[in-house]
């Protein structure tokens, strides 16, 4: 089980990592920043109210945006590792030609695709207030 985890997110992660710290740098040039360290405040406490918490908004899109992909990849790497799931099926119905699980399984991926991407756009007004308002 090891093995097929790595390899299904080896990429988003490193794709994710690369987007959070680009993310927490330009955070960091802020003004807000500088602010709150002429004030005193710790640079732990800076770090993670304030600094990560707008540097997740970003960051957060890019996570959304491949869990579609992570959907489609679980169908190549179920299939190669002949792990028993809704890819592997969905492979086993595509060779056999059975029309009503393709189309049951497309519509299973395409409905928590539209469900992740909608509890995205939620958490946005969760990181940042002024989406909510808006």
């Amino acid at each position: 089980m090891i093995l097929p985890a790595f390899a299904l997110s080896l990429s988003p992660l490193a794709t994710i990592t690369r987007m959070m710290r680009a993310s927490v740098l330009e955070a960091l040039q802020q003004d807000y920043v500088l602010t709150e360290r002429a004030l005193g405040l710790p640079k732990r406490l800076i770090l993670f109210k304030y600094v990560f918490k707008n540097a997740f908004i970003s960051t957060l899109t890019v996570i959304g945006l491949y869990f579609g992909w992570l959907l489609s990849g679980s169908v190549l790497v179920e299939t190669i590792f002949d792990w028993p799931g809704i890819g592997l099926y969905a492979t086993t119905s595509i060779i056999s030609l059975d029309f009503q699980p393709i189309m049951g399984v497309t519509l299973i991926i395409g409905v928590t695709f539209m469900l992740v991407n909608l509890t995205v756009d939620l958490l946005y007004g969760l990181f940042d207030p002024r989406i909510r308002y808006t």
